[in-house]
Parts: structure tokens; C-alpha cells; sequence
């Protein structure tokens, strides 16, 4: 129903900035919950924000304040704005999507944070 593909990983130095792109395809972008997870090696994958379809957000406690997620519908894109990175960010970044019990996911973006 839906693909997902991210973009915008790199890396950057300590206190500097990054913005993720997920660009979906499917016909009912609007209505699915979007989320970032990201997965440093040898730990579990772990939620780094959401945003439902009515634009209500959550946040990882590690993340709060420095991280943003938003959607454009029109653009069936989410972003994730990060800002003041720290080291322990560094990992794999990964673009779900979930619309009742359906998740789907991408394949992921590389951030590497550098001290």
C-alpha cells in the first residue's frame, strides 16, 4: 500500500544539524501514522518521534527538545529535523508508516555523529 524512502543522512559534527526525508508513495498518505525509529549497532531498534495523521507528536526523552518531526501531505513527505547532534544520536534511521495494525517500513539512513 505504501513505500518508503529516506534521505538526508551523513555526517556531521557535534552540535550541528541535520534534516531526514521520508518520501512516501500510496493513496492514503494523510491517513497513516508516521514515525522515525533509529538502531545503533548491537541495540534494538528504538522510536524516535511520531506524528499521527492530526498532526499530534511524540518524542524519544533523549531527543526531546532538540529533534522535530513534520508531514507534508501534499508532498506525501516526513521529515525529522535534528538539531544540537550528539554523538549517542549516531546510528541507522529508519521511515515507518502505520495505518491501523499495517506497519511499513524503510530502508534506512546512515547519521554519524562525529565528537
Amino acid at each position: 500500500q505504501v513505500q518508503l524512502v529516506e534521505s538526508g543522512g551523513g555526517l556531521v559534527q557535534a552540535g550541528g544539524s541535520l534534516r531526514l526525508s521520508c518520501a512516501a508513495s500510496g493513496s492514503i498518505f494523510s491517513a497513516y501514522t508516521m514515525g522515525w525509529y533509529r538502531q545503533a549497532p548491537g541495540k534494538k531498534r528504538e522510536l524516535v518521534a511520531t506524528i499521527t495523521s492530526g498532526g499530534s507528536t511524540n518524542f524519544a526523552e533523549l531527543v526531546k527538545g532538540r529533534f522535530t518531526i513534520s508531514r507534508d501531505n501534499a508532498k506525501n513527505t516526513v521529515y525529522l529535523q535534528m538539531n544540537s547532534l550528539k554523538p549517542e544520536d549516531t546510528a541507522v534511521y529508519y521511515c515507518n508508516g502505520r495505518y491501523r495494525l499495517r506497519d511499513y517500513w524503510g530502508q534506512g539512513t546512515q547519521v554519524t555523529v562525529s565528537s
